[in-house]
């Protein structure tokens, strides 16, 4: 007979520890400038960034656009700049963001012709907190080597960090040929796609390089990978992180729209920022037709809260609904105090500091309800089918009182927004 596993022994002679492996040691690298300077890692909090899908040439729609980005949370904004009118318009973007007093850095997102907009256009080349360069587009055969110094030349007299972004999508051809031809001549060749990583980390790491000898410093370059395949971004991200010590911008191309985007982005990112990989971030998700441009930043800043990187906004647990839970109530509630809590975040912040440090939960049963919202600092646990018409209410670990009737939803907001005063309405008087 098979011997029997052995039996679970307490204590445990080994007890893994919770929590992500060390950070990638990267360059820190500071973009902007004043009260909007934003730190790239260095060891700084990991950063959330976006991208406008605006026309940039439209400058009151820009302006909107970024703005209700940086409201969001975005902490910097990527918006395109591809032909003479949207540089022209980059200064007045940026004058109209100040005086609206929304210092969020801008980037600018540059392919094909960025040398000679920015050459053209010196008010944008200000303008701008960083550039983005595409090594895959900044030029062909002769001129490449010609343009991307021209860009970082600019970048280097105006004193902004810059963003060089391979990306399997526009890839170096000539890059991708050279290695292809040297593989297939190895005696143990790869495949076609572990030499396609290969090719995107050494566009990065060789732009880089060039960069660095043209005299554009190590604490001015971001390095970044993008592909859309969640294996081979998790691949070549880690690749990148064990042969560079440049910051790292995080990213899943194309990633998609709705769910599949935000799951797609969540699992590789999720990896990358456990293995200690990453410095920025931007959730590249495919928004529905008229739908809301900052739900990219939301998520973003859902992963990062989520893994335990960040804190902004009060978490709300809330359980999933069974058998026992045939009423809707706890799930109208639980999607109103998450919505109420997210709107009321902006002027939160501004009244109650350490606010985004709460935790909320809003369960539908007595079978976990009562525990988990022990463990919240406010927490309600709402009565499931056949069960007591009554909604205890526990505060900080302890039952502080018990709802009932029609207007529970409305009594228990109250209470938060009264334990948010009690708790966090202090802070900013002390501070003061």
């Amino acid at each position: 007979m098979p011997a029997s596993p052995p039996r679970s022994t307490w204590p445990c002679t080994e007890v893994p520890e919770a929590g992500p492996a060390p950070r990638h040691r990267s360059v820190g690298v500071r973009i902007g400038t004043g009260k909007g300077a934003i730190l790239v890692g260095g060891g700084a909090p990991i950063i959330v960034q976006s991208m406008t899908n605006t026309d940039t040439a439209d400058v009151a729609s820009t302006v909107e656009q970024v703005a209700a980005l940086a409201r969001a949370g975005s902490e910097l904004v990527r918006i395109t700049v591809d032909r003479d009118e949207a540089a022209a318009a980059v200064p007045h973007i940026r004058e109209k963001l100040d005086r609206m007093g929304c210092d969020v850095p801008l980037i600018g997102d540059f392919h094909y012709i960025g040398h000679k907009l920015l050459a053209d256009h010196p008010a944008c080349a200000e303008a701008l907190a960083k550039y983005r360069i595409n090594p895959g587009n900044v030029g062909f055969k002769d001129k490449r080597d010609t343009q991307f110094g021209m860009m970082v030349e600019c970048a280097i007299k105006n004193g902004k960090a810059v963003r060089i972004g391979a990306n399997w999508g526009s890839l170096d051809q000539d890059l991708l040929t050279r290695l292809m031809d040297e593989n297939a001549k190895s005696n143990a060749p790869l495949d076609a796609s572990a030499v396609t990583r290969e090719a995107m980390v050494q566009s990065a790491l060789l732009s880089a390089q060039r960069a660095e000898e043209i005299g554009l410093g190590g604490d001015r370059i971001i390095l970044s990978a993008k592909v859309s395949n969640v294996q081979d971004l998790i691949t070549v991200y880690r690749m990148l992180a064990q042969r560079s010590t440049y910051a790292i911008h995080l990213g899943l191309t194309e990633a998609g729209m709705g769910s599949k985007g935000i799951v797609a982005s969540a699992a590789a990112l999720g990896v990358l920022l456990q293995d200690g990989i990453g410095d920025t971030i931007r959730i590249s998700l495919t928004p529905e037709p008229g739908g809301d441009r900052t739900l990219e930043v939301k998520v973003a800043q859902e992963i990062l809260q989520t893994m335990g990187f960040r804190t902004f906004v009060p978490l709300v647990a809330a359980c999933p609904g069974c058998g026992r839970t045939t009423s809707t109530v706890f799930q109208e509630l639980a999607r109103d105090i998450q919505a109420y809590i997210r709107d009321a975040m902006p002027g939160w912040k501004e009244r109650y500091p350490g606010v985004e440090t709460l935790n909320v939960a809003v369960m539908g049963c007595i079978v976990n309800g009562p525990g988990e919202s022990k463990h919240a600092d406010i927490g309600i646990s709402l009565p499931g089918t056949g069960e007591t018409p009554a909604a205890p209410v526990f505060i900080d670990g302890k039952k502080a009182m018990t709802l009932r009737g029609e207007g529970i939803a409305a009594e228990f907001k109250t209470i938060v927004q009264d334990y948010i005063e009690r708790r966090f309405g202090g802070a900013k008087s002390a501070a003061e």
